[in-house]
């Protein structure tokens, strides 16, 4: 079925970077496609982010916030990728988020009610109490959905590949060319039908990787696509192996995890381990505001010692503050499970969270690739290094957002698609197309998940990454085979993705020798 559609920018991803790139672009007249895998713009990384979005304070020094930012990351940030997400901070939180969007971050008598997270040497977190990523997408989701923005939304599709210029095109004289990114073939979920979707440049904000573990705090969908997509293109990679752990997810016999946010913390609630023992001081001087690898060590270490499959998180016993009113969705969250956080500690596991690394992208947010931008949480920008600073995600998005937009507006117009629209061919699909087989599709999800936690999770060793590494490559022969022989679907897209973003993170952390920050090998640190 011959299906394709021009644009002048197609966004893949609707969290805070793509949805303020696609503002940034409406703006200025541009049009986008913006595509995304769920039924709304709800299923993102961004809704899910409770803590809040960190800020240059007024009268606060740049060099305060940097230096930061450059502690957690072990000191290999990209010093000017960090400069540049401080220097930005303010002025953009300020114009998009609460003059433009009218975000209502919390107040107090002073002001804007400021959290403190871990790692950070003041309270500088603006926040809507534990719900600030899910305010911010819903206001993002108010303006992209307008009538009068010229933004076409596309739910229920997803990415399969980005569509380049030598790897595409039926003309073989595009292989001595510089390559160029011309758009993306994209599953129409509903209808099962694959699409050419022409771009002239191409915006990557799909989110990180953390659901190819078990344990996640991301929706069950984010598994490395973008990555996976960038990979098979050919576009550079960088830091891969630093995969953040949130040392504190609700542990739960089943289900999704829940995310116990951080600010837990900074208002003072305290690790319990089995035995009744508060233990954060054994591992570091700053205790529970620990950076987050630290933390998750931490807890890792407890578990083991004590047998356990999780800690206790005593806010109960600590907190100065009105429990309910500060964390309404934790409080109600854990409610549901049958636990009164006002009264009880709260079970706790680290839980894959955040990738630092991701596609190589500069000030600009412009990949390797010709016409090919990553922001966001897909990016390796340099700012988080070997670890993330506590609620600098959601700022990121935010500065990478604007700054790629900006870059597409001033080169837009000297792009040209009509010379190559025609060479690329529509999507072959397999005849005959075999229906997957649930069974096997969750086996092998279940497979790839259970292989990264055990051997390429919170603390590796050479073995254990080598073990991974072939049971990966075996796993992604037989995926690969069933993915080209079967009928099309976002699960078996996704099953995909994460057994080739899964390698990709083996293969990085077995190339780095050097245990730092969320890449942690055993006995060499």
């Amino acid at each position: 079925m011959n299906e394709f559609l021009e644009t002048d920018v197609l966004i893949i991803g609707g969290g805070i970077a793509g949805a303020t790139a696609a503002l940034t672009l409406s703006e200025a007249g541009i049009n986008s496609i913006l595509i995304t895998k769920g039924k709304d713009l709800s299923d993102t990384n961004t809704n899910q982010a409770q803590g809040g979005i960190a800020t240059l304070m007024k009268g606060e020094k740049i060099d305060s916030f940097v230096n930061d930012i450059m502690i957690a990351g072990d000191n290999i940030n990209y010093p000017l990728a960090v400069k540049q997400v401080v220097s930005d901070s303010a002025d953009l939180v300020n114009n998009i988020l609460i003059k433009k969007l009218k975000v209502p971050f919390s107040t107090n008598e002073n002001g804007f009610d400021m959290a403190r997270e871990g790692a950070h040497s003041k309270r500088r977190v603006l926040n809507v109490k534990d719900m600030t990523g899910k305010i911010i997408q819903e206001h993002f989701t108010t303006f992209l959905t307008s009538p009068d923005s010229n933004i076409n939304i596309l739910y229920n599709h997803t990415a399969i590949d980005i569509l380049t210029s030598n790897h595409h095109s039926l003309n073989p004289t595009r292989t001595y060319e510089e390559p160029k990114t011309l758009g993306a073939y994209v599953l129409d979920q509903k209808r099962g039908v694959i699409k050419r979707i022409f771009a002239k440049k191409v915006i990557l904000a799909s989110g990180g990787l953390s659901s190819i573990f078990p344990n996640s705090t991301n929706p069950s969908d984010v598994v490395g696509s973008g990555i996976a997509m960038a990979y098979r293109a050919g576009a550079r990679l960088a830091n891969l192996e630093y995969v953040q752990f949130h040392p504190t997810s609700l542990f739960k016999k089943e289900g999704d995890s829940f995310l116990i946010s951080e600010a837990v913390r900074g208002e003072g609630a305290k690790l319990m381990n089995g035995k009744g023992e508060y233990f954060m001081k054994k591992y570091s001087h700053l205790s529970e505001l620990a950076p987050r690898d630290e933390v998750s060590r931490a807890i890792y270490e407890e578990m083991l010692r004590d047998g356990l499959h999780y800690v206790y998180l005593d806010l109960a016993s600590f907190a100065s503050i009105d429990i309910k009113d500060r964390f309404p969705t934790i409080y109600s969250k854990c409610l549901e499970y049958g636990i009164n956080i006002e009264e009880k500690p709260i079970p706790v596991v680290p839980a894959a969270h955040y990738s630092c690394g991701g596609i190589l992208s500069d000030l600009k947010g412009r990949s390797s690739l010709t016409n090919l931008y990553a922001i966001g949480e897909v990016s390796s920008t340099g700012i988080h290094g070997a670890n993330r600073l506590a609620s600098v995600s959601l700022l990121e998005g935010l500065v990478w957002g604007v700054r790629s937009a900006e870059d597409i507006i001033d080169t837009i117009g000297d792009t040209n698609l009509n010379y190559t629209i025609s060479e690329i061919p529509e999507w072959k699909y397999p005849f005959p197309q075999e229906k997957a087989d649930p069974a096997l599709l969750l086996q092998d999800q279940i497979m790839v998940k259970h292989t990264m936690w055990n051997y390429s999770g919170i603390i590796r060793t050479p073995k254990r990454l080598s073990r991974a590494q072939s049971d990966l490559n075996y796993l992604n022969h037989r995926i690969l085979k069933f993915y080209h022989q079967t009928e099309m679907s976002n699960n078996i897209i996704n099953l995909r993705d994460s057994v080739q973003t899964s390698l990709l993170v083996v293969n990085a952390a077995i190339r780095n020798k050097v245990s730092l920050g969320a890449h942690f090998l055993n006995g060499s640190k």
